[in-house]
């Protein structure tokens, strides 16, 4: 099932130089309706697999992968609630280089310090004080009390730098999770349900078409 062959049409007056009258309208795919998976399925792990995405693979790889059909590549998308794939789908190998080269300005800006995190911290009990991954000065030290003493920690951060943060980024665009196979004619049956025009407006013309106000 193609995403937008669903789509329901809109009749949008023209603005084409050539159109005959100011009253000639043209129909188009209603691009503003968009569907979601229900919560009752999103919020359900066990309907989902977890897949890391492997090289340089697109949303139409995963789905011909998995459903044997690449046009069910937005069923990978809802999934994983993903509106902008050119954003929230990691970039392939090249594009990566070509985006941090841009973002950053040279080789050595790649590789400038981007922020500071901590190390784990636990006192003698093994009590955590400090969490791991805290973004902090790259000086930021810690008095805690541990027994019957005070006890000041140092030198417990390390350096992140523009191209590791980046990176980290990348790898957890790369953890995905798809829908059971079993559960699409679920989803294709929501779908067809929640794209149609319901009666009630004045723009109503049918179904599957509403026509836009001169």
């Amino acid at each position: 099932m193609a995403y937008f062959s669903n789509l329901p049409n809109f009749d949008y007056i023209s603005r084409v130089a050539d159109a005959k009258n100011i009253n000639d309208y043209i129909t188009v795919k209603n691009l503003f309706k968009r569907v979601k998976l229900r919560d009752d399925v999103f919020d359900e792990m066990t309907n989902f697999t977890d897949y890391n995405i492997f090289a340089n693979e697109r949303p139409s790889d995963v789905a011909y992968k998995f459903y044997d059909a690449e046009n069910l590549d937005w069923i990978v998308l809802l999934s994983n609630n993903i509106l902008n794939v050119y954003e929230e789908w990691p970039l392939d190998q090249h594009s990566f280089d070509a985006y941090l080269l841009d973002k950053y300005g040279s080789y050595e800006g790649i590789n400038d310090t981007h922020h500071y995190e901590t190390e784990e911290l636990k006192n003698g009990k093994g009590v955590i004080i400090v969490p791991e991954g805290m973004h902090v000065p790259s000086d930021f030290s810690i008095t805690f009390r541990d027994g019957t003493q005070d006890r000041t920690a140092t030198n417990f951060t390390y350096e992140v730098t523009n191209f590791d943060y980046e990176n980290k980024l990348q790898e957890k665009r790369r953890r995905i999770r798809y829908l059971r196979p079993e559960l699409l004619n679920l989803v294709f049956d929501d779908m067809r349900k929640i794209l149609k025009y319901k009666k009630g407006s004045t723009q109503y013309v049918s179904r599957t078409l509403k026509k836009g106000d001169n």
